[in-house]
């Protein structure tokens, strides 16, 4: 659970439930018209087996001499021509590998691209995990099911986190195995309907999505007794266990959230036996587990402290031996319990939900690195990373900006961004629709996650961070080591064994350098073009090339270089919020 569900703004909760279509005119009304956007190019999954076949979609096939292009960092692997607004390709063998796929014509000797999509090649998400989520299991069709997985597919988001699906924390199945309830209501009272819940996990499973559940590692409710939680597993605030340690809500809630110690093994056997309930009734691959960050001193019902960041790993433990076929992740709640034992644990990848002790681009790129290292470089990261917080109370629009800075910096540092579901996530309440994305904002993260994708093998697999000898030759520009500073593009590396990466994002016209651009008033940066410089190479550059999630879709170009000695000049087309320089040696 979030950091502050329990604040989580009870008039918001009481707006959505009541006054979903509601806008304000007075805070940046939404007009819908202006957020439709269907990309005009597809996959039929998230990602892929190796050995799988891929089908692609095209709305219309433009004229002319038109060929498919396929690509792996930026070499490319074959070419076909377009024929059809449907065709299918099989990928190399090989596993965790990204691809660029682009539609592209030569005329009067330049390149005009089409179309771009990338492809995922992975056995396992954890290698590449991409999260999405979903908040509302209200009766609805199976289109409008199917729409919103499709919507997540074209992101490329390989699992979802299902928030909020369950009735009672400590009872999240409605009914019993053998009769489940069709209907439930959730914990603030919003009916869950059991045909939505199982339309949408067919939906992933179907795009190669994993469905996660979500649930408290330690929630009760106040009629938990009544299902044989017994007191002594409780944490308390005090050594005599008269006061329960609870995160207090409010009506329409239909109770608070008294906490139990998730290092109690009969409260570990207890969960462990609602969720065999859970697996028996829904098809479900894992259990996304929440916290609630720093409780403070607590105590066990004896009057013994409960280091409760220590508790976590044995708890993740026995749901992992309760079903080993299962998949766990678990959210560190400003990085609480991440070092003590949950980056060693059996979760699949790490998952920090950030809240102000990291405020700064440096600082949300420093998350990344220490679960790196707490890891020992095993576990990929997502980050729950609220965007426009402070404007989330009121209806209106992302502002995309600060969305794409912040993607950017994630993203280059290896890290993926919880932020996509049926609607943009601007809370820790996920429910609250009320910041939408605009077209051109979903289009851009169309790229960027195709960026994503497409480059993975050198955004989050393998290579070591390193500095970069990078100069202006014309003076266009200022650039900046990392960590990023206000007016400069910030500059940041990775080494591999033949190639050099090379980071560059414009902080040029920046207002801030927090990343949560919280009332969504980050600047847009200014394009600059021809940007002559100058870069140290370790060893003799055989090639040079450039991509970007703005321009052309994230394809890759060759770029004309000089070398000489340990220095190469080249020309950068372009720079308009994040580009990757790869030299290859």
């Amino acid at each position: 659970m979030k950091k502050t569900y329990a604040f989580v703004l009870f008039y918001l909760s009481v707006f959505l439930y009541s006054c979903e279509d509601y806008y304000d005119t007075n805070n940046d009304p939404v007009i819908y018209g202006e957020t439709y956007f269907k990309a005009d190019l597809n996959t039929d999954k998230a990602c892929y087996k190796p050995g799988e076949s891929i089908l692609f979609t095209l709305k219309e096939k433009p004229p002319g001499n038109v060929k498919i292009r396929y690509s792996h960092l930026g070499k490319v692997i074959s070419e076909d021509a377009l024929s059809s607004t449907s065709w299918s390709w099989t990928p190399p063998s090989d596993d965790y590998k990204g691809y660029m796929v682009d539609i592209y014509e030569v005329i009067d000797g330049k390149e005009k691209i089409y179309q771009s999509i990338a492809v995922d090649v992975s056995s396992d998400w954890k290698k590449f995990p991409r999260y999405g989520f979903l908040s509302s299991y209200g009766k609805i069709s199976g289109s409008e099911i199917q729409n919103n997985i499709e919507t997540l597919n074209r992101y490329h988001m390989n699992g979802i986190q299902f928030y909020d699906w369950m009735h009672d924390h400590q009872r999240p199945l409605a009914g019993t195995v053998e009769n489940p309830s069709a209907s439930w209501p959730d914990l603030i009272g919003r009916i869950c309907y059991l045909s939505t819940v199982k339309g949408y996990i067919e939906a992933a499973h179907n795009k190669g999505m994993k469905a996660m559940f979500y649930n408290l590692a330690f929630g009760a409710l106040s009629n938990a007794a009544t299902d044989g939680v017994k007191e002594e597993w409780y944490i308390f605030k005090d050594q005599d266990h008269s006061e329960k340690d609870n995160h207090h809500l409010d009506a329409p809630f239909r109770s608070s959230i008294y906490l139990t110690d998730p290092g109690n093994t009969e409260w570990q056997n207890y969960m462990a036996g609602r969720n065999k309930d859970i697996y028996q009734v829904f098809d479900f691959d894992g259990y996304h587990i929440d916290q609630l960050g720093n409780r403070g001193t607590v105590y066990d019902y004896n009057g013994d402290i409960v280091k409760l960041d220590e508790m976590y790993m044995p708890f993740i433990s026995a749901m992992k031996q309760a079903n080993p076929d299962k998949r766990l992740v678990m959210n560190a709640v400003s990085q609480y319990g991440q070092q003590k034992g949950i980056a060693k644990s059996d979760v699949d990848f790490l998952y920090t939900e950030i809240w102000d002790e990291s405020k700064t681009f440096e600082q949300l790129s420093q998350v990344i690195l220490d679960n790196n290292n707490y890891s020992e470089n095993t576990k990929a990261t997502i980050l729950a990373a609220y965007m426009n917080y402070a404007r989330s109370g009121n209806t209106g629009y992302i502002n995309t900006p600060g969305i794409l800075l912040a993607n950017a910096v994630i993203f280059s540092f290896g890290g993926a961004h919880l932020e996509l579901g049926e609607h943009y996530l601007a809370n820790e309440y996920f429910p609250n629709s009320n910041l939408q994305m605009k077209s051109e904002t979903k289009r851009a993260l169309t790229h960027y996650y195709d960026f994503l994708v497409g480059y993975q093998n050198l955004l989050r697999d393998g290579g070591d961070f390193s500095s970069v000898n990078i100069q202006s030759a014309n003076a266009k520009i200022s650039f900046g080591s990392w960590p990023a500073s206000q007016g400069n593009v910030a500059v940041s590396g990775k080494k591999f064994a033949e190639r050099e990466v090379i980071h560059l994002i414009n902080f040029t016209n920046a207002s801030s350098m927090e990343w949560r651009d919280t009332n969504g008033t980050q600047k847009e940066p200014a394009l600059v073009t021809d940007i002559q410089v100058k870069i140290g190479a370790s060893k003799t550059v055989s090639k040079v090339w450039l991509a970007s999630p703005d321009i052309n879709g994230g394809v890759a170009s060759n770029l004309e270089f000089s070398q000489s000695g340990n220095e190469v000049l080249i020309t950068i087309p372009t720079l308009k919020y994040w580009d990757m320089i790869v030299l290859e040696y």
